[in-house]
């Protein structure tokens, strides 16, 4: 079972649980008793399925929930978006009068982005104190005296960016194939999805709280796997701002997989990680990983 596996360390910042009143907290897991920020996988998935365009084609039916749109037209071999997985339960059976519920899993699969260090709660207050003051000039009102009256409204939320690390892997036996309708995209159109994928990992950005966030990878490992499973997941890891170049990290690097790495001073170990990892430039690995995919479905 071949699979697409790559490993990102990328400097981005979390996405937001459910807040209480005016106060928003960033997403968390809890590692060794600490808590460590998080960018969820859902909100990573997201981001990726709009700038790769996979979201593009995307067409939704109700029946009680809103949900994909599905039909023998159109399913995973012939729409990105159900690609990326579907539940309906109000698909119509060719040659019946009833209808059916289908499932299709996910050609691709991340983790959480998970950050590096602990967290360390930073809050910033703010108010619409601008906005406010106009309209108490339109009201001949006092801000101070008259809040309520004008919607001075101040809050607060946590801020979070720093190095996080997560995974993603391609089922490259699942992509652009739907059993459910025994439906299968041509190789040519599944080189494309996966390339526009890569691409949106490359150069993903990020928008939160009005913040824009340059969320590209910093370092990158992986490349074609016989196995299905993020390869590298428990071996990408940093510390007191270094990569560790562990035993481990090297030796399944060695197994016919490359890395990237992004110069400019992120790592305080950037010569030693250059020296022994001899990494390519980041948009070098991604070329490389994307002419193994293409010769892959070439050669089948």
């Amino acid at each position: 079972m071949k699979a697409v596996t790559i490993t990102v360390i990328a400097n981005m910042t979390s996405n937001y649980s459910e807040g209480l009143g005016n106060i928003s907290t960033v997403q968390k897991v809890v590692r060794n008793q600490r808590s460590y920020a998080i960018r969820s996988r859902e909100s990573l998935k997201n981001a990726l399925m709009v700038q790769s365009g996979w979201y593009d084609e995307l067409a939704t039916t109700v029946d009680g929930a809103v949900q994909k749109a599905v039909s023998e037209v159109k399913n995973a071999a012939t729409c990105r978006a159900l690609d990326a997985g579907y539940m309906n339960t109000n698909v119509k059976v060719a040659g019946d009068k009833g209808k059916a519920t289908y499932i299709r899993k996910s050609s691709f699969f991340l983790t959480d982005a998970i950050s590096v260090d602990p967290f360390a709660d930073e809050t910033r207050f703010h108010n619409n104190l601008y906005l406010a003051t106009i309209e108490a000039k339109q009201q001949g009102l006092n801000v101070q005296n008259s809040a309520d009256k004008v919607g001075l409204m101040p809050y607060q939320y946590e801020y979070d960016k720093s190095y996080k690390v997560y995974s993603l892997t391609i089922d490259l036996e699942q992509l652009g194939r739907d059993d459910n309708f025994n439906a299968e995209a041509p190789k040519e159109e599944k080189i494309a999805r996966i390339n526009a994928l890569l691409n949106a990992v490359r150069d993903l950005n990020l928008v939160v709280k009005g913040n824009l966030d340059n969320a590209e990878p910093i370092f990158v490992v992986g490349g074609i796997s016989p196995r299905r499973t993020h390869y590298f997941e428990n071996v990408v890891h940093m510390k007191n701002g270094a990569l560790q170049l562990t035993e481990d990290l090297k030796n399944k690097l060695a197994q016919g997989f490359h890395c990237g790495f992004l110069e400019g001073g992120a790592f305080t170990n950037e010569e030693e990680v250059k020296a022994v990892l001899k990494p390519q430039s980041v948009s070098a690995f991604f070329d490389r990983v994307k002419a193994d995919v293409a010769a892959y479905y070439e050669g089948k």
